[in-house]
């Protein structure tokens, strides 16, 4: 008698077979990269460093990659990013090899980088995960502008202790003292 690899397998059966199936409008998926390259730039604009990289990058167009979703940026002259036109010739592909949303999920409250295959320009490569690595939002001050200083800081506060114990509780890494969580990245394999 054959064990599943993983006790959520029969959901990422499901998932699978969902996902092959229910594809939104064309119009959607436009609207929710928009709304992705908004929340983007708004974290870039907090971070001059990035600006700077990005700056140094404009009109080089980048594909991210995961199962059926794509998404093509272009660095703009201000230091941002948009949407890449249609046509457009990426130098640098990025695919998440991991399948499993499950999976990818978990590596991400350990801590952990989802395994990406790397297509394309090197140097390009490094800037994608330097941003990757080094910008971060800052939920708590965006938080504080809507609710204040202090209903903010203890909401951030209680927010740092639950996924410090979601990683705890998945084998990851023990919370670090800053509190900053781990984002997904471009790694090689």
């Amino acid at each position: 008698m054959a064990t599943p690899s993983s006790p959520f397998s029969f959901l990422d059966d499901l998932f699978n077979r969902i996902g092959e199936r229910l594809q939104p409008p064309a119009w959607a998926v436009h609207e929710i990269q928009h709304r992705a390259v908004l929340f983007l730039n708004h974290v870039l604009q907090q971070e001059p460093e990035a600006q700077q990289r990005l700056l140094r990058q404009q009109g080089r167009v980048v594909r991210f990659q995961w199962r059926f979703v794509t998404m093509e940026l272009v660095a703009t002259p201000a230091g941002l990013l948009d949407l890449a036109p249609p046509g457009s010739v990426p130098e640098l592909t990025l695919t998440v090899t991991d399948e499993s949303p499950f999976d990818l999920a978990r590596a991400t409250l350990r801590g952990d980088k989802p395994s990406v295959q790397i297509i394309g320009d090197v140097q390009l490569a490094a800037e994608v995960n330097w941003l990757v690595d080094h910008v971060r939002w800052d939920v708590e001050d965006d938080l504080a502008r809507l609710i204040g200083d202090v209903p903010a800081h203890t909401i951030a506060n209680g927010a740092r202790k639950v996924a410090g114990a979601l990683r705890q509780f998945v084998g990851g890494k023990p919370p670090q003292a800053g509190g900053s969580a781990a984002g997904a990245a471009s790694t090689a394999e």
